[in-house]
């Protein structure tokens, strides 16, 4: 029988890194609105981990089936900020407000500061929900820095922005095969896929 993973977002674009990174995996991968979950969720976490694991446990509890349910949480961390955003980068400056926006806001923010004081990372926690109820956690990053304005047209969010020394380019200019394969949720949902073929999958 194959598994049912459900993935706790509405978001299109990290749908489309899931899958890809998951692909290999002998489950049906399903968002929440694909899995006929709509719920507000409360994310009141105070890290990355916890929020993650509040999330999977809400559309656990919301589930009918027997499912695996993943949820991430992750965000931008810039030290010259005092690791602003952090837990509240899909939030900061308010949900609706435009990427291009708050990636304005914190160039903007940041003028004047030389390259060795912008560094930054981006952080992901995945959370697992497994059928009995245990939930486990697995957490991925990749350093990097705040570029000095937006470069790039791939991925979503805060990526025009975040500038990998090691590529020489933005996390928006690579190829969705690099940033599948070194970002910060491609390093967690490797972990975590790990986990879950040790646990359910042998």
């Amino acid at each position: 029988m194959m598994r049912k993973i459900i993935f706790a977002t509405g978001n299109a674009g990290k749908m489309c890194e899931v899958r890809e990174i998951l692909k290999d995996m002998d489950a049906d991968i399903l968002s929440m609105k694909e899995a006929g979950i709509d719920i507000d969720i409360v994310e009141d976490g105070t890290t990355f981990e916890e929020n993650a694991a509040i999330k999977a446990r809400a559309v656990a509890a919301a589930t009918q089936e027997e499912a695996i349910v993943l949820a991430d949480d992750s965000g931008l961390e810039v030290d010259y900020l005092d690791k602003e955003p952090g837990i509240y980068s899909a939030r900061y400056m308010g949900e609706d407000t435009p990427y291009s926006v708050k990636n304005k806001n914190l160039i903007d923010r940041l003028e004047g500061v030389p390259d060795n004081k912008r560094t930054a990372r981006f952080v992901c926690a995945i959370a697992a929900a497994l059928p009995g109820g245990e939930v486990i956690t697995t957490s991925g990053v990749i350093e990097g820095r705040i570029d000095h304005e937006e470069k790039g047209n791939n991925g979503f969010g805060y990526d025009p922005i975040f500038y990998v020394p090691e590529y020489g380019c933005t996390t928006a200019q690579l190829s969705v095969e690099e940033k599948n394969r070194v970002s910060h949720r491609a390093r967690a949902l490797a972990a975590m896929k790990e986990e879950l073929e040790q646990r359910l999958f042998v």
